[in-house]
């Protein structure tokens, strides 16, 4: 996909047009996430269209999700990896405080570096795991979205996500196929940590056949301080 190509699908997808510096920035990224995945193992896709398609289009998705009239004030997103989709977010929504969590160091590092090639402010990135994060008081209920992109199931990832938004903020997990099963297995612990489904957005991407969802929950009541479990437990023991 040529970069008129991906200013073309942006525009059909989401109706949007990039400027000129968000596509340098995001070219630059590309370039840096190609390089990079030739030394360590970021990403499985290592092709110019994949990392278009597959991870910045699939990020920019979020905003088919996000109906609010002002961009989120602050965002976290939860095993972020190669910054998907937090980065290319920040890139759309400028003025967002963007909090990116990956416990892997070499993936955090990675994070770090292209914040700074790019020249970005108001990021930080957490080399920690989520339920960590989750009970720390400079990050839960702080949030006005959070997100994750195939990172858990959903009990496990509403354990990780809820506690983080304050109330009437939106939980958005990218999930494929089985994301309706997924969602109607996890309706007791959406429940339990104070949210509610809000809906369940279909998204199609160029050239992509696999069915791709943003189920979005809302917040409607503070999480129980006993969330999230130390960790590990939500993985071991989820919320049934």
């Amino acid at each position: 996909m040529s970069n008129n190509g991906f200013q073309e699908s942006v525009k059909s997808l989401l109706g949007i047009d990039l400027s000129k510096a968000q596509l340098a920035a995001l070219k630059i990224y590309e370039e840096e996430l190609l390089e990079w995945n030739e030394r360590i193992s970021l990403t499985a896709i290592r092709d110019e269209e994949g990392v278009r398609t597959k991870h910045f289009l699939d990020s920019l998705t979020v905003l088919l999700a996000w109906d609010r009239k002002a961009p989120p004030a602050r965002l976290i997103d939860i095993g972020t990896g190669a910054g998907f989709p937090g980065l290319v977010l920040k890139l759309i929504w400028p003025e967002t405080q963007i909090t990116l969590v990956e416990s892997v160091q070499k993936k955090a590092d990675f994070c770090r570096h292209v914040v700074e090639r790019l020249g970005l402010s108001k990021v930080d990135v957490l080399t920690q795991r989520a339920e960590v994060v989750g009970q720390d008081p400079d990050h839960r209920h702080g949030y006005d979205l959070a997100v994750a992109r195939a990172v858990a199931h959903m009990p496990i990832l509403m354990e990780y996500l809820l506690p983080l938004v304050h109330r009437n903020g939106l939980v958005m997990a990218m999930k494929g196929e089985s994301a309706p099963a997924e969602t109607h297995a996890a309706a007791n612990a959406i429940k339990v940590l104070g949210g509610q489904l809000n809906k369940l957005v279909q998204v199609e991407l160029p050239g992509v056949v696999e069915e791709r969802f943003i189920v979005v929950v809302k917040k409607i009541a503070r999480t129980p301080e006993e969330y999230p479990r130390r960790t590990g437990v939500p993985t071991k023991t989820p919320l049934l």
